[in-house]
């Protein structure tokens, strides 16, 4: 009998509202270790709203959010940095930053006062250049790197902070399908060859499909499905999600939504 990976992080009960309007309503669920998850549902269902109170850039109204069996608020910012890496849908640096610049900030929350980097500084600086493939352009000017390589630095820059869990914000947003497909490639790699425990959004149903473990639905500010997404997506699953009619097809054993 197969049994589930211990949960590294569980929402329990957790509401949320802007002033009147309620955004989130008694969301609970699991994350599971070593899992890809993906959060989607259609536009302004909760995703972002759940991705900031996740990454305790809000706190809940309600409920709590448990991090190792530890109530995510009582975690100084610092500590979470050393648990939780994060890579948001909208970064900005400055333009003349070098690559290795930008990424040498993941190692802050390990930063001594008045220290400079350790070795150990480093040496996960250069892994993170090397599982990224941005070593190439270690020198170059941030601002001078198409959108693609931009994103995997970013990506680079969270894994120097050396987390065994990855929050990624609709990292294919504003990118071609090639960069999309490499940078969930890579997300892929990073989860199968590192056992980094993945959280992302997404907007591409098909790409959630295919790229994630488990799969979290919204709709309305509540959990309308959750589970593996070969056993959950379906015509009617779509409909409650996003307010549409579309056929799921098996291709070779694998669901397809056919969006047109």
């Amino acid at each position: 009998m197969q049994t589930k990976n211990r949960p590294v992080m569980e929402v329990s009960g957790v509401s949320f509202s802007y002033g009147t309007n309620q955004v989130l309503n008694e969301v609970s669920f699991a994350i599971e270790e070593n899992k890809i998850t993906t959060i989607m549902g259609a536009n302004g269902c909760g995703k972002s709203t759940l991705f900031s109170l996740m990454t305790k850039n809000r706190t809940p109204d309600q409920g709590q959010i448990m991090l190792c069996g530890k109530n995510i608020q009582s975690i100084g910012l610092k500590e979470f940095a050393k648990q939780v890496s994060i890579v948001h849908q909208y970064n900005t640096s400055s333009d003349d930053i070098t690559v290795e610049q930008l990424i040498a900030f993941g190692r802050t929350p390990y930063l001594r006062l008045m220290k400079g980097k350790s070795e150990e500084d480093e040496k996960l600086i250069g892994w993170a250049m090397d599982v990224t493939n941005v070593r190439k352009y270690k020198d170059k000017e941030v601002g001078k790197l198409s959108g693609g390589q931009r994103q995997r630095v970013w990506i680079a820059m969270a894994l120097a902070q050396n987390t065994k869990i990855l929050f990624l914000d609709e990292p294919t947003t504003y990118l071609d399908i090639r960069y999309q497909v490499e940078i969930l490639n890579l997300v892929r790699k990073l989860n199968r060859e590192y056992g980094i425990t993945i959280i992302m959004v997404l907007h591409d149903i098909n790409q959630a499909i295919h790229f994630s473990d488990r799969i979290i639905g919204l709709r309305g500010g509540y959990v309308e499905i959750e589970g593996n997404p070969q056993d959950v997506i379906s015509g009617e699953s779509i409909q409650a999600l996003y307010g549409i009619s579309l056929e799921v097809a098996k291709i070779d054993g694998r669901k397809f939504v056919l969006t047109v």
